[in-house]
């Protein structure tokens, strides 16, 4: 894709830029704007297995949007929580948490993965979006993206709530934060530690915890007397 970020940080816009017969796949509701001839066509992108697969296992859309151009033509997309976009050049394969895929080359290949129990990132869910071959992948957070490049046999340990995505060749395992006292009153809960080779990519806000602040704040409703 030829692309811009723009307006990096809490509010960042990717736009692509099309040539006659060139295509880009989108999440649904992620478009802002269209400019130039371009067609719409919404499907279910891999077929409809592995789109029912999205869809239960994956929490994404069953269906997806293709914009393709009848000529020199420009897509504005963003998307849902307030965060910054990255664009990365897949390396054969990519995982990427549900909730952050925004758009891909046609040419990549989307699937759901199963990990066991060790892909269980925060609440969401078991299963993380699986993108195989060649091509850029767009990708948005919630807060700011940090890339980080693991040498072989380094590792990083993040919070599971601000995993974004990470390179195939990572090697990556769920554990507890601390003992037992630190995993229940240290307020991280879950951890994951990546060792590299390979990329990984991480957000600096936590959606889950977000929302339950945002649940705090809502009044309780007390019975009816």
């Amino acid at each position: 894709m030829k692309y811009e970020i723009v307006l990096k940080g809490s509010y960042a816009l990717l736009k692509v830029f099309l040539s006659i017969g060139e295509s880009v796949v989108v999440e649904p509701g992620a478009m802002v704007y269209m400019k130039g001839p371009i067609e719409v066509n919404t499907s279910a992108t891999g077929g409809v297995w592995k789109a029912l697969k999205r869809a239960i296992l994956g929490g994404e859309s069953f269906f997806m949007n293709t914009y393709i151009s009848r000529g020199e033509s420009e897509v504005g997309l963003a998307p849902q929580l307030p965060g910054d976009i990255d664009v990365i050049p897949l390396k054969d394969i990519l995982y990427v948490q549900s909730t952050s895929f925004l758009a891909c080359d046609p040419s990549v290949e989307m699937d759901v993965s199963f990990g066991g129990l060790k892909s269980f990132f925060s609440g969401e869910g078991i299963f993380l979006l699986k993108f195989v071959g060649h091509g850029d992948v767009a990708v948005s957070s919630f807060g700011g993206i940090k890339s980080i490049e693991l040498k072989p046999g380094e590792e990083f340990t993040v919070d599971t709530g601000h995993v974004v995505a990470f390179d195939g060749t990572v090697k990556w395992n769920v554990r507890t934060f601390g003992g037992l006292k630190s995993t229940l009153f240290g307020g991280e809960g879950l951890v994951c530690t990546f060792t590299g080779p390979g990329r990984i990519y991480v957000q600096t806000r936590n959606y889950p915890a977000f929302v339950e602040w945002i649940k705090s704040l809502v009044p309780r409703q007390t019975g009816s007397r």
